[in-house]
């Protein structure tokens, strides 16, 4: 049997070739203009895309991704509505992987068990927990690899000295933090980020994707020696704000989610 489990594994299988992930959050500026936006992901050279459900208190992200949540939450986006969503991409045909961003609560709230076996009946491969400790993770991990789905650890360069313990107990991949601080584009990378990748690297046997901060063509360039993956957040759901009132106009939509398109397809290119 196919489980979601094994799509991450394929996907970073050949780890010479690396791979790009984009971030945006489901229902900024509709869920309509989502489902467009991830397909048009896929078609400009996405590998997996992260799909960011909306949440009243973001402490991970920063003022980009925070208007973006309030967009989405104005219009009553919930978690069941990302779960749907991914329903509906994978009945439209899309094989890339996709992974849920989402605070705990929203889980909680959701029911664990029944959270991950949505995830898994509805075709996603993965979920990213940021205000959930690997300390306290037993039970969603538990419903998560009964359900062949990865929860996907986030390691920052203040994790110190327990970077090898969340190294050690990674799946699918490792989510690192390029710089301290919530998300957002930043114009400079941080001077030891290659040390700090490195480090990670050492500390596990799973892939690594880097992110938070990263928003150009060069800056994707120059982490990529060192990562698996590289993910690119704000500076795409940047895109999608400044073309928020177009993609709420069927008639425009097509021609803002082409310029967003080629704003990817920008950022995926920089990694061939």
């Amino acid at each position: 049997m196919t489980t979601a489990l094994n799509r991450i594994d394929q996907l970073f299988a050949d780890r010479d070739r690396k791979r790009f992930i984009p971030f945006l959050t489901v229902g900024d500026p509709t869920i309509e203009a989502t489902f467009h936006l991830v397909k048009a992901m896929v078609e400009a050279g996405a590998d997996l895309i992260e799909l960011g459900v909306p949440y009243s208190d973001p402490l991970a992200d920063g003022p980009t991704i925070q208007r973006a949540s309030e967009r989405a939450l104005k219009n009553g986006v919930t978690i069941g509505d990302a779960l749907q969503l991914v329903k509906r991409l994978r009945e439209s045909g899309m094989e890339a992987c996709i992974v849920l961003f989402t605070y705990f609560n929203p889980v909680l709230q959701y029911g664990i068990e029944r959270f991950f076996a949505d995830l898994a009946a509805y075709g996603a491969d993965g979920v990213v927990i940021p205000d959930l400790p690997i300390e306290e993770s037993g039970p969603a991990v538990t419903a998560a690899k009964q359900n062949g789905i990865h929860v996907i650890s986030l390691v920052a360069p203040t994790s110190s000295s327990r970077i090898n313990t969340i190294g050690a107990q990674a799946t699918g991949f490792l989510y690192c933090v390029s710089s301290l601080g919530v998300t957002g584009a930043r114009t400079d990378l941080r001077e030891d980020l290659a040390d700090f990748l490195e480090r990670v690297k050492a500390s596990t046997s799973v892939p690594t994707a880097v992110g938070f901060g990263i928003s150009t063509p060069d800056q994707v360039r120059a982490v990529a020696p060192h990562a698996d993956g590289v993910i690119v957040g704000s500076a795409i759901v940047q895109q999608i704000e400044e073309h928020a009132e177009q993609l709420k106009d069927i008639k425009q939509m097509p021609v803002a989610v082409e310029k967003i398109k080629t704003f990817v397809h920008q950022l995926a290119s920089a990694l061939q």
